[in-house]
């Protein structure tokens, strides 16, 4: 027998007798685990019903090519965010977490799991006679769109030439107001071009409104809408 052995084998009982004890006791074992998890997607579920009482929305296309409404899609989305209580689902979570074993950061992973889960497609989201027309990347879509979305959809400018594939979003601040304290966090796109390089909007293109758009035929079928949770107050 190694010396690494001879070292493990005298801890095995005490970890054997752990794991009984953690089946034993009520809120050590999987059954909690399942029983919480079930609390958090009731909480998330709940919140995108109140988000999506009025999709799908109707979207209207104009100039060439058919570019979606960005307004009617900015108010879309972020409407569905304005109709949940956030303050509501805040103290839920304070009292799950009063209630149970879990930390706030293991708390606030399982919102952030469920919230992805419960993502819902454009398709549901949009309703949109024109399957020619584009969907406009504006920085609310990006900001609710699930991270894993539009990977690999076309990539079209405003003017009408496709300039590349989508992949992926991330996030940057932005000042505003008279003073540097004001500053918000803008969502924004990258695209892989032509080329094969990776490119990104830049200058007045970064406030995206409908500069660029991708097929809603691409779109339709891919994750949506995502809850965020920045509105969330998990220090309470």
């Amino acid at each position: 027998m190694s010396l690494g052995a001879m070292k493990v084998l005298p801890f095995l009982p005490a970890i054997f007798c752990g794991l009984l004890f953690a089946f034993a006791v009520p809120g050590m074992g999987q059954d909690m685990d399942r029983d919480f998890k079930a609390k958090v997607d009731a909480m998330v579920s709940e919140a995108y019903q109140s988000a999506a009482a009025q999709f799908p929305c109707k979207l209207k296309t104009r100039g060439k090519p058919k570019m979606l409404h960005w307004q009617q899609v900015d108010k879309c989305l972020n409407g569905a965010s304005d109709r949940v209580d956030w303050e509501g689902l805040s103290l839920q979570i304070q009292e799950l977490r009063n209630s149970s074993r879990y930390t706030r950061t293991e708390i606030a992973a399982a919102v952030e799991s469920s919230m992805t889960a419960h993502a819902m497609p454009f398709e549901k989201v949009f309703t949109v006679k024109k399957m020619e027309a584009l969907l406009p990347l504006t920085n609310s879509l990006l900001k609710f769109m699930p991270a894993e979305s539009l990977q690999g959809a076309s990539v079209f400018e405003k003017a009408g030439p496709r300039i590349g594939t989508f992949s992926g979003v991330y996030n940057y601040e932005k000042a505003g107001g008279l003073t540097a304290a004001n500053r918000f966090r803008m969502s924004i796109f990258q695209y892989t071009d032509l080329k094969g390089d990776m490119q990104t909007p830049t200058g007045p293109n970064r406030l995206l409104l409908d500069s660029y758009g991708v097929p809603w035929k691409e779109a339709l079928t891919q994750p949506g809408f995502r809850l965020n949770t920045d509105r969330i107050d998990f220090k309470r």
